[in-house]
């Protein structure tokens, strides 16, 4: 998959920039606040229905302008097509060769990205609700079905969650059964992706770590110890019930896979615990590499790596690993740094450099 136009217009601090990416290595440079960052979010958005970053959509609209454009010519598997995404107070709209986009569906596996920020790397230390929410990302990006699982089963919280709120609570069981179908379909996806995710960790943080640690992940949701959507399906009805005097005390549902979480394991213990600020980022930057190579085999060819602030997220050894990782591999990388880092040219192999400079680009050569 490549990205090979690129155009952006009235994106945050970006007003107009139009560039033809390298076949391989992108970096953006510059000082932090020029709108690096904005790019790498500018062609994120283009394939996915959600910024990789905590925003509101009038926040990605330029100060003073009525909307904000990015355009890109995507090519996967020998097409190419032309994907354009319109950002105004009132809403978006995406385009595909002029054709309206009208579900978030429609847009899988058009332009595959794998994130690697700043924030990735915090996701270890915070709570459940931001692994979660990675969760749900990377097997929606693998699993066109678990985003219509998902949709279904936020559909029906809510509606049984507005009963709890009710003095009349009257079908409350029907509401209940209807979100164990949903939630069995939800976990078993779940169950499914993080099987394979974690045997393609555990590989790539073998080789960073020297093959001296060892690291894992887990999902293990609350109350269900069953691999197979009925017998799921049955254990959270059992749960549901366990949990309906607090739920109707508090007039919400206080269990299910809405408050699951993932586990992260270094040495069979928990890394949040155990692990170091190295051990973290080795576990993360793994997590990417597993998540790179997934999309891979689903889709039979790489995503684009976008590589947020590489210079303050990853130390000498793991640049090193990251890149003979890259390079051994047919993936489009845009990465963005604070300098012009030489360590960085010499690895990447005919790397397209641009200047960023208060939202400015200027191309430096390959």
């Amino acid at each position: 998959m490549r990205l090979r136009h690129l155009a952006v217009s009235n994106f945050r601090n970006i007003s107009s920039i139009r560039i033809e990416p390298g076949e391989r290595f992108n970096l953006f440079y510059g000082l932090n606040g020029q709108g690096k960052t904005n790019l790498l979010e500018a062609i994120h958005l283009l394939g996915s229905p959600r910024s990789f970053r905590a925003a509101r959509l009038p926040e990605l609209i330029r100060h003073g302008e009525p909307m904000s454009q990015v355009h890109g010519t995507v090519e996967s598997n020998g097409i190419r097509n032309q994907m354009r995404l319109l950002l105004e107070a009132a809403g978006r709209r995406v385009e595909i060769d002029s054709k309206a986009v009208h579900r978030a569906s429609e847009l899988h596996g058009k332009l595959n990205t794998v994130v690697f920020s700043p924030d990735d790397s915090g996701m270890v230390r915070m709570g459940p609700e931001t692994r979660r929410r990675y969760m749900d990302r990377a097997v929606y990006m693998s699993d066109l079905g678990y985003l219509h699982s998902w949709h279904d089963y936020q559909r029906i919280l809510k509606q049984r969650n507005v009963l709890l709120k009710s003095s009349d609570r009257s079908g409350l069981d029907i509401w209940t059964e209807k979100l164990a179908d949903t939630g069995a379909d939800v976990i078993e996806r779940r169950i499914r992706f993080v099987a394979v995710l974690d045997q393609k960790l555990r590989k790539h943080y073998a080789t960073i770590s020297g093959h001296s640690e060892t690291c894992g992940i887990s999902y293990r949701p609350e109350g269900v110890k069953s691999t197979e959507r009925e017998q799921i399906r049955n254990e959270l009805i059992e749960l549901f019930q366990r949990h309906e005097r607090s739920d109707e005390r508090y007039g919400t549902t206080t269990a299910g896979p809405h408050r699951d979480d993932l586990t992260f394991l270094l040495e069979e213990r928990s890394l949040k615990s155990f692990g170091s600020q190295g051990q973290q980022k080795s576990f993360v930057m793994s997590l990417k590499m597993a998540e790179m190579d997934n999309l891979m085999d689903i889709f039979g060819e790489s995503p684009l790596l976008l590589l947020d602030d590489m210079s303050s997220e990853l130390d000498a050894g793991r640049n090193r690993n990251l890149m003979e990782f890259l390079i051994a591999r047919d993936i489009q990388v845009f990465i963005t740094t604070t300098e012009r880092s030489p360590v960085l040219l010499e690895a990447a192999p005919h790397c397209a450099v641009f200047r960023v400079e208060d939202g400015n680009l200027t191309f430096e050569g390959n």
